[in-house]
């Protein structure tokens, strides 16, 4: 399994980071853990082919982890004329949520007759979902986006990783994180919380708790940028857009 960071900012592009999106290539094929608005972007900048993603799994329903959808699927029928089919799992009215999104930003284009077929799969708390050669189980967290919003655990090839979404710490994010071989871990202040999001101060003394060989911060906002050279530990890496990792 490899993982390709497209994008590892928050939703405001601090440190001139694209929005949240990991490609991830596995003996099943390829495929994305959120989609902000910027993926098309990152995916170009790293020669990666959108028409080979077969799944899209969606954490929650906030613009920069879902509204690349919007792009993708004109980029499928306007650019690459994708004829494989689709796959977008996520929270319960992801398809509707999309529609809303699409009406919005570009009129009629839900009414595109589109040459693949596309499917919505909704997440059920804690009830693993088999698709695409993935296994993927999601844990509630606290993050409101008008939908549940979840960590994500990922099994395929007898590898394991773990995403925790956004959300401010909740033991919900362990079962997520436990005997991964990565875990992305939202972190996007340093040493307090802000609002329903998780600090390194969150994260540091629960490391052991969390279980994963390795975890990745992701998701930093100017705080937790200014202050990344005081994270001192060797199981903690730094996400970066472009950055590739073999798990």
């Amino acid at each position: 399994m490899r993982l390709t960071v497209v994008g590892s900012g928050d939703a405001f592009g601090s440190g001139g980071r694209l929005q949240t999106c990991y490609h991830v290539s596995a003996d099943g094929g390829e495929f994305l853990i959120d989609c902000g608005a910027t993926v098309l972007i990152g995916m170009q900048r790293l020669g990666l082919e959108p028409d080979r993603i077969s799944t899209i799994f969606i954490s929650h329903l906030h613009g920069d982890h879902f509204a690349g959808l919007v792009w993708w699927l004109l980029h499928a029928h306007y650019v690459s004329g994708r004829t494989a089919p689709l796959t977008v799992v996520g929270p319960a009215g992801i398809a509707q949520r999309f529609a809303q999104a699409a009406e919005a930003l570009f009129p009629n284009s839900t009414a595109i007759e589109r040459r693949f077929e596309l499917h919505f799969c909704e997440h059920v708390a804690e009830q693993p979902l088999d698709i695409g050669g993935v296994r993927v189980t999601p844990f509630e967290v606290l993050h409101p986006s008008g939908a549940p919003p979840y960590a994500l655990r990922f099994e395929c090839g007898g590898k394991v990783l773990g995403f925790s979404g956004d959300t401010k710490w909740v033991d919900g994010v362990l079962p997520a994180a436990r005997g991964a071989d990565l875990f992305i871990a939202e972190c996007f202040t340093f040493g307090a919380p802000e609002g329903y999001h998780t600090c390194w101060h969150d994260i540091e003394p629960n490391v052991e708790r969390l279980g994963a060989r390795r975890i990745l911060l992701t998701h930093m906002g100017p705080d937790m940028l200014a202050n990344v050279d005081k994270v001192q530990d060797a199981r903690i890496l730094l996400a970066q857009d472009g950055l590739r990792l073999d798990i």
